[in-house]
């Protein structure tokens, strides 16, 4: 059997550990050729961090920055409560890299900075960018956001709903490291939020999900967050005085989706597959236990055991996804914020079962 794996993040790099231990050794292709930071998965839930150790990854010994504490700010109103377990910060730079330095240990053959152009599910055949092409027998694909001509996610009847992500790094402060030690910080705003967190490297996280119709309205990255300077105070305290660049953007993530069928021999992973709301933390917590799923499924069943785990998955993570999507419409909406906020700080308490309810089992 000769597995190909499109993409490198976590999804795709759990799925070539899984089968490269199992002495089934998959092809992985990354189209970046070095470590590089993306739009979104700094926070490692206890769920992820139970996969990564699954895995071989040790986070502390990575500098994972420890989380342990949950900062809700709407305004002026603010909401702290302990997290149920230990969480922890760490780039993805970092977490992708030892990812795939694991797969490659494990014997996956790992090839950098080649793009994928188009792929064939039918004749289960991938076309690179010299118009080479490569065959296969199962294909998973990873590539995240990105779509790959012939397999792109069908979100045609999703276009108004659609978010746009945005990602900065703030360099370090003493501060931003009092301000955040230890502590997820959540900034509920109209049509959107924005965490903050901690890395390995001293660095604030600052990650945003807004609709494009407000990015649209603020005329781009850059003045939306110097409007959201000027009607979150806390923010503009964590931002200081000068505003971050570069700003790395990433449109139409459909928050919620899932893909609940597919072809034989096409396996679809990490936010090919499904697409949990940020808010709730838990995409890299779904990203590996998809990738781990499926290569199971595979050496299990053949390439033909795709269309059933796809389903299978899908189902298993729809209650996570929708108690996310409703939390995330609720944050993003004036009502919905004043009511998530009088509700929590009566009964803050219920961040446990909240953030339980949306962790990948």
């Amino acid at each position: 059997m000769t597995p190909l794996i499109v993409g490198g993040g976590p999804a795709g790099a759990a799925a070539a550990i899984t089968l490269a231990r199992a002495d089934v050794l998959p092809h992985l292709i990354e189209r970046t050729s070095g470590e590089h930071d993306v739009v979104c998965g700094g926070f490692l839930g206890w769920d992820a961090l139970a996969l990564l150790g699954r895995l071989g990854i040790d986070t502390t010994a990575l500098g994972a920055r420890p989380i342990t504490r949950l900062r809700l700010i709407a305004g002026k109103r603010r909401i702290e409560a302990p997290l149920p377990h230990a969480a922890a910060g760490l780039s993805r730079r970092s977490l992708d890299a030892a990812l795939l330095a694991a797969a490659e240990r494990a014997g996956a053959e790992v090839t950098r900075g080649v793009t994928v152009r188009s792929a064939d599910p039918q004749r289960r055949r991938v076309r690179l960018h010299d118009d080479s092409e490569i065959a296969c027998d199962a294909l998973l694909l990873a590539t995240g956001k990105h779509e790959l001509r012939g397999v792109a996610r069908p979100l045609a009847d999703r276009r108004d709903s659609l978010a746009v992500g945005l990602r900065a790094a703030l360099p370090p402060s003493p501060a931003r490291q009092a301000a955040l030690a230890d502590t997820i910080e959540l900034h509920l705003f109209d049509q959107g939020y924005a965490g903050l967190l901690l890395q390995e490297d001293g660095t604030a996280n600052l990650c945003l999900s807004v609709s494009q119709q407000r990015l649209t309205a603020a005329a781009g990255p850059a003045a939306l967050l110097a409007e959201l300077a000027n009607e979150l105070p806390t923010l503009a305290e964590r931002l200081g005085p000068d505003l971050p660049a570069p700003i790395s953007a990433i449109a139409g993530v459909p928050y919620g989706w899932s893909a609940g069928t597919t072809t034989a021999g096409l396996f679809r992973l990490g936010d090919q597959g499904a697409v949990i709301a940020s808010l709730a933390g838990d995409g890299i917590a779904m990203a590996l236990a998809g990738g781990i799923g499926a290569a199971e499924a595979l050496l299990a069943e053949g390439p033909d055991a795709a269309e059933a785990w796809q389903a299978g998955f899908a189902r298993r993570t729809a209650r996570q996804r929708r108690l996310a999507e409703m939390l995330r419409h609720g944050a993003e909406r004036r009502l919905g914020r004043a009511a998530l906020m009088a509700l929590l700080r009566l009964a803050p308490g219920l961040i446990t079962p909240a953030t339980h309810l949306t962790r990948t089992h």
